[in-house]
């Protein structure tokens, strides 16, 4: 029995939420402009080389995968939302960038045993809800030797705050779903993958963002682009108390985190994880 054969009704029911969620807003310009530089760094941190074999899992519009096919590489961008194709698409053809995009579910891959030379994910994997089930195929789809390299958000830093923040706003979450954040966490990956990988190697970074000239801008950005945050204000809709809340927690959350170094406007640091490993043979 296949991984995607074995999902129930439950968790296909969770996988179309899940699409729909990332379907709105949007998330492609969010990651050009926001974050346009993070994939790189997984590319580069993961060695990806011409002529390698990469699987980017939850791919989103591309931002590892096109500068994993910039670099040589056989690329496959995948995701369960191929509604964020169309921008990818464009953004490699402008950039001159070869690469094959595959509607793919990371809990249940549509690709063999040991097929890619490097397994990625630049803050994609970390928005599965069944953390364990991903981390599973992340390993089973990577040849032995090669590379699994992520990149997510941590808790402490500014996006898990953020989730931290939007938590008492939003429907409870399905039975058997983790928070995204714990991704970022090094123990929490160290066990997910356990000993079927070695040579682990994990760092915490930030990523400067200083596009924002307020914290109110900040706030009705992710109001209008980013699918988590539309999907905690429509819970709420109908409902202005709470929403006036959350708007004051989204706006003291970056009046928090404000370095105060910009000229006139909002400047923060995003903390992330990035893990590679290799997989055991």
């Amino acid at each position: 029995m296949t991984m995607q054969n074995s999902l129930t009704e439950a968790d296909r029911a969770l996988k179309t939420k899940h699409r729909a969620m990332w379907a709105q807003g949007d998330y492609p310009s969010l990651a050009a402009e926001v974050i346009p530089g993070l994939g790189a760094v997984l590319v580069e941190a993961c060695g990806v080389r011409s002529g390698g074999r990469v699987l980017d899992v939850a791919a989103g519009s591309g931002n590892a995968a096109i500068p994993a096919a910039l670099a040589g590489a056989d690329v496959v961008a995948s995701d369960l939302t191929p509604e964020l194709f169309e921008a990818g698409r464009a953004a490699a053809e402008k950039q001159g960038a070869h690469l094959t995009w595959q509607e793919a579910d990371a809990e249940a891959l549509p690709f063999g045993d040991a097929e890619f030379d490097t397994v990625l994910s630049c803050v994609g994997v970390m928005f599965t809800p069944h953390h364990q089930r991903a981390a599973g195929e992340l390993v089973r789809v990577c040849r032995p030797g090669g590379t699994i390299g992520l990149l997510n958000w941590t808790p402490q830093g500014f996006i898990g705050r953020m989730f931290s923040a939007m938590k008492p706003y939003a429907p409870p979450p399905p039975p058997g779903a983790q928070p995204p954040p714990l991704w970022g966490d090094e123990d929490h990956v160290r066990a997910l993958l356990g000993d079927r990988v070695t040579d682990v190697r994990a760092e915490r970074r930030t990523v400067r963002v200083d596009r924002f000239e307020t914290p109110e801008a900040f706030r009705d950005y992710f109001k209008e682009r980013y699918g988590p945050t539309i999907s905690v204000y429509k819970n709420i809709a109908g409902e202005p108390g709470r929403a006036a809340a959350l708007d004051a927690a989204l706006v003291d959350l970056a009046r928090d985190g404000d370095l105060g170094t910009g000229p006139g406007g909002t400047v923060l640091e995003w903390e992330y994880l990035l893990l590679t490993a290799r997989r055991a043979g």
